[in-house]
């Protein structure tokens, strides 16, 4: 049986005339970048992550950029964030000029860690302290960082946040959606995610309207009037098609995410009856609404060793991340050192992710467990 890790074929098909519709009526328009199909995604998706405003941009990485370049956050600054992310995370702080600095996760979620967070601003000088000016969490896999905490660390220390929300859009935490309770909200379009896009796009969540002017200012190269520049901004820019295809599959995406949820139920099942528990920790579900953009299990043992297996059977798996971002060749000149943060070093080497999608059958889930029994017996 093949099992791939994503498949976005079945999804396609309940689509595809609504998609060739629209594509078409596009091409005809010859109207490609930003215009009414961007604006009426940008009303949709705040309205759907209960933000103010949202701004469309080129990808989930240009909307970590800008929203940094927006805060006024630059060279001589520093910003923190987990070192068990996507590169995208810190790679945008640096790409900001800032410093990244790094912090330690939860066990359990492998969202940030709020004691890290505060264990590392107590050993910061007084004049680290000063450069300090944001903090990332990161939702990471669908489920939503404690919030609470991080924004009370905010309010301490004057910072603001940034949710980086690639994975997690629609993930909530205590009745509030992802990308709603900070500064910013930052969301990715990528194909593969949960709601995702026929290419490259993103977007932007805040509810102040002093922010919401600065990323439409910024996206077009700092523009509001074309030619005349009030500050250089870059090309963020969001395709009409990208966000035309990514509208469709909105009015679909909490059908998509309950079954998501109702795969990553069944997994459960299926793990606790192959009495697997002493080998493998299952997804901490902490927050009420995962929406599982990732299903990912940790191994006490031989993760490398059962992730041949199972490509051998036929299933796709992928380790998120295999190398966390302090121990980077790029990040050398940070001068961390392996053992600095054991947490998220323990995680990237016993993590595996598998198959969860909308589509995937019971069959397939039980193949999977089914085989993963069979390697660790």
């Amino acid at each position: 049986m093949k099992v791939p890790l994503l498949d976005l074929k079945p999804q396609y098909q309940t689509i595809k005339e609504e998609v060739l519709k629209v594509t078409e009526e596009i091409f005809e328009s010859q109207n490609f970048i930003l215009g009414s199909r961007v604006e009426t995604l940008e009303k949709e998706i705040a309205e759907y992550c209960s933000s103010k405003h949202a701004v469309g941009v080129s990808s989930g990485t240009d909307a970590l950029l800008i929203s940094l370049m927006a805060a006024d956050i630059g060279t001589g600054d520093s910003v923190i964030t987990p070192t068990y992310t996507f590169f995208a995370t810190a790679g945008s702080i640096a790409r900001a000029g800032a410093k990244p600095v790094f912090v330690d996760i939860d066990s359990k979620t492998y969202n940030i860690s709020s004691e890290s967070v505060y264990r590392v601003i107590d050993n910061m000088t007084r004049e680290e302290r000063n450069k300090l000016k944001a903090i990332i969490p990161v939702h990471l896999y669908g489920q939503c960082c404690d919030m609470d905490s991080i924004l009370e660390i905010a309010e301490k220390y004057n910072l603001i946040v940034v949710e980086d929300a690639a994975q997690a859009i629609g993930a909530e935490y205590k009745g509030r959606r992802a990308g709603s309770m900070s500064d910013f909200g930052c969301f990715s379009f990528f194909p593969s995610k949960n709601l995702g896009a026929f290419g490259d796009g993103g977007i932007v969540t805040t509810n102040s309207d002093e922010f919401f002017d600065k990323l439409r200012l910024l996206r077009v190269h700092g523009s509001h009037l074309k030619y005349y520049h009030k500050k250089v901004g870059g090309n963020f820019r969001l395709d009409a098609l990208q966000a035309a295809i990514v509208s469709i599959k909105l009015n679909y995406l909490d059908g998509w995410t309950e079954a998501r949820r109702n795969n990553a139920d069944k997994y459960r099942e299926l793990f606790i009856d192959a009495g697997l528990d002493d080998i493998v920790n299952l997804p901490a579900e902490k927050e009420n609404r995962h929406i599982y953009n990732q299903f990912v299990i940790k191994l006490k043992e031989k993760r490398d060793d059962l992730r041949m297996f199972l490509n051998d059977a036929g299933i796709g798996t992928e380790v998120y991340y295999p190398v966390p971002l302090h121990l980077q060749d790029c990040f050398s000149y940070l001068n961390y050192r392996r053992g600095d943060f054991p947490v998220s070093e323990y995680t990237a080497s016993h993590t595996l992710a598998l198959p969860v999608y909308p589509e995937l059958s019971y069959e397939q889930q039980a193949y999977v467990v089914e085989k993963i029994k069979e390697f660790y017996s």
